[in-house]
């Protein structure tokens, strides 16, 4: 089978570039480690999220059409619910998810495809693609710091692989 027909109606094949925000982050530690700390329940809850956020969990099944209920809480106590529901999942490679807030229909909602890419020196390249419904719509997100804190969540992941791999 070819490329163009393995991907056909994927939503990646002809997504504009000026909807997307694209992170990435070296992480010194295997793919399946960090893979595991992405995909296991316990794992995710303890790193995921920009810094000074707790995460609070109503519900998490990390399985092709399972969903991740949660609210990230600030030190104020601001709440900001999520709702994560898993698309694709290809152990060890990636992970593709409809991200937002935690409501049925939210506008606001957009896709997320996280991959796992092995380095021969045995490193793994996480790259965060957001694609965004509209160019309005990923320039708010960026107005409100996604990239900062999607920074913010992969340099956690990192510090949480480190930590669980010694």
């Amino acid at each position: 089978m070819n490329e163009a027909n393995n991907n056909a109606g994927s939503p990646w094949q002809s997504w504009p570039l000026d909807r997307e925000i694209v992170l990435s982050r070296v992480v010194d530690a295997p793919r399946s480690l960090v893979y595991s700390a992405w995909s296991d329940p316990e794992q995710i809850q303890q790193w995921f999220g920009p810094e000074g956020m707790k995460i609070e969990t109503r519900e998490i099944s990390i399985t092709e059409g399972g969903r991740w209920r949660f609210d990230m809480v600030t030190a104020d106590g601001t709440r900001y619910s999520n709702r994560m529901v898993f698309l694709r999942i290809e152990e060890p490679a990636f992970i593709e998810v409809e991200h937002g807030s935690d409501q049925d229909d939210d506008p606001g909602r957009f896709r997320m495809l996280v991959t796992f890419d092995e380095q021969s020196n045995g490193k793994t390249v996480v790259t965060l693609r957001q694609m965004h419904p509209s160019k309005e719509q990923r320039a708010g997100a960026i107005g409100f710091g996604a990239v900062e804190y999607g920074g913010q969540t992969l340099d956690k992941l990192a510090r949480h692989v480190a930590k669980i791999g010694r």
